[in-house]
C-alpha cells in the first residue's frame, strides 16, 4: 500500500513534468486575473510543508528562510525568481519529503499544535498534517495547470 508521502511525491513529479518546458519568464509571469505565478506556487508548496509539518509541530524548518516566509499563505510574488533558485526549489520538492520521512521515525513531532485550515479541516497531529499536505499539493497542481493555460 502506498503511503501518503508517496502520493505527494507523485503529485510533485507531475507538477515538475507539467512545467519542464516553460521558460523562466513564463514561470515568473503573473497573468491578468491572477495574483501569483507558477514559480510562486512551486515554492509555496515547499513553504507550506515546512509550515504545517515543522513549524506547527514546534520544530525548526529545514529550508533556508528565503524559501519560506516569502512563499507562505497570504503572500504573493515579490520579484523575479532566478533559474538557480528555481532549481533549488525543485530540489526541495523531494529533499524536504525525504527529511520528513526521516523525522517521522523520531519523536520530533510529539508536540504538534492542532489547528484548523481555511477549508475547515481540523489538523490535530503530524499524520493529519501530511494528509492535508497531499490535499494542498493537489490544489496547487490545479492552479499551476490553470496558470499554464493562460501564459
Amino acid at each position: 500500500m502506498k503511503t501518503t508521502i508517496e502520493f505527494i511525491k507523485l503529485t510533485r513529479t507531475s507538477l515538475l513534468d507539467l512545467v519542464k518546458d516553460l521558460t523562466q519568464e513564463q514561470l515568473n509571469k503573473i497573468p491578468v486575473g491572477f495574483n501569483n505565478n507558477i514559480v510562486w506556487n512551486l515554492a509555496h508548496i515547499v513553504a507550506t510543508q515546512q509550515n504545517i509539518c515543522y513549524q506547527r509541530g514546534g520544530v525548526n524548518i529545514v529550508t533556508e528562510e528565503r524559501f519560506f516566509t516569502p512563499f507562505i499563505g497570504g503572500t504573493k510574488p515579490e520579484g523575479f525568481v532566478s533559474a538557480e533558485d528555481l532549481q533549488l526549489i525543485k530540489g526541495l520538492f523531494f529533499s524536504t519529503l525525504e527529511q520528513l520521512e526521516a523525522d517521522l521515525q523520531t519523536d520530533k513531532f510529539d508536540n504538534y499544535t492542532p489547528w484548523t485550515t481555511r477549508y475547515g479541516n481540523s489538523v490535530n497531529n503530524i499524520e493529519e498534517a501530511i494528509a492535508f499536505l497531499a490535499f494542498h499539493d493537489g490544489i496547487h497542481l490545479g492552479y499551476v495547470q490553470a496558470l499554464k493555460r493562460v501564459i
